[in-house]
C-alpha cells in the first residue's frame, strides 16, 4: 500500500495502512519474492546438486531422484537449524504441535533431519526410515496449516533463521511434499516386497 506524504512514496504492509492509502499490486508481489529468494535459492541448490550426484552415480531412476531429494533436503535444511539452533527453537516453538510442547523436541529436531539426510544418502532404512519420515513431515504439516489458517504472521523456522523466511503457502507445500514423497517410497517398497535397502 502507497501513500504520498510531502512529495514522497511512503510504503505500508496491509496491516499498518493509514487512511486514504492505495494499493499497489506491483511493489507487494515483489516484496514477497524477495522475501522468500532465500528459501527459493536453497531448493535451486538441492535440485542442482541432486542432478549433479545422479549424473555421477549414472543413476537415474525415480527412487533415487526421490532418495537424494530427500538426502539433500535434510542435510541441508538440517545444516542451516543447527548453525543458528537458539534462534530456530524459538521460532520453531511459536507454530509446531509438538515444538509448542516440549522445548527439547524442538532442540533435538535439526539433528533428526540431519540424521535422515544420512541415512536417505546412503538408502539406510528402506520403509521404516521412509513411514517415520512421512509422520514427521505430517506433524509439521499440520502445524504449518494451522499457522496460515490462524494467519499468524511468523517468520518460518525452516532455515534456522539464519535467513528471515515469511511463513506462506510455500512452505506448507514443502513440507507436504516431503511427506507424500516419502509416503511414495513406502508404497513402492512394498510394492516390490523390500522392507528394507
Amino acid at each position: 500500500y502507497q501513500k504520498v506524504i510531502d512529495g514522497k512514496n511512503h510504503y505500508y504492509c496491509e496491516h499498518h495502512k493509514p487512511e486514504n492509502t492505495v494499493f499497489v499490486s506491483g511493489v507487494k508481489a515483489k516484496s514477497e519474492l524477495q522475501k522468500l529468494l532465500p528459501l527459493l535459492s536453497i531448493f535451486g541448490l538441492i535440485a542442482v546438486l541432486v542432478g549433479i550426484t545422479m549424473f555421477i552415480q549414472s543413476d537415474f531412476s525415480l527412487m533415487n531422484v526421490m532418495m537424494l531429494s530427500m538426502a539433500y533436503f535434510f542435510l541441508v535444511f538440517g545444516a542451516f537449524k543447527v548453525i543458528n539452533l537458539h534462534n530456530f527453537v524459538d521460532a520453531y516453538m511459536t507454530y509446531d504441535i509438538l515444538a509448542i510442547k516440549s522445548k527439547t523436541y524442538a532442540y533435538i529436531y535439526p539433528f533428526i533431519e540431519i540424521t535422515l539426510g544420512v541415512l536417505y544418502f546412503f538408502y539406510i532404512g528402506g520403509v521404516y526410515r521412509d513411514i517415520f519420515t512421512f509422520i514427521l513431515m505430517s506433524i509439521g504439516t499440520v502445524g504449518v496449516w494451522k499457522a496460515l489458517q490462524n494467519k499468524d504472521e511468523i517468520p518460518c523456522a525452516c532455515l534456522g533463521m539464519v535467513f528471515t523466511v515469511p511463513m506462506t503457502k510455500v512452505t506448507l507445500f514443502e513440507n507436504l511434499f516431503m511427506a507424500v514423497m516419502a509416503l511414495v517410497m513406502v508404497l513402492m517398497y512394498l510394492a516390490m516386497g523390500n522392507m528394507a535397502m
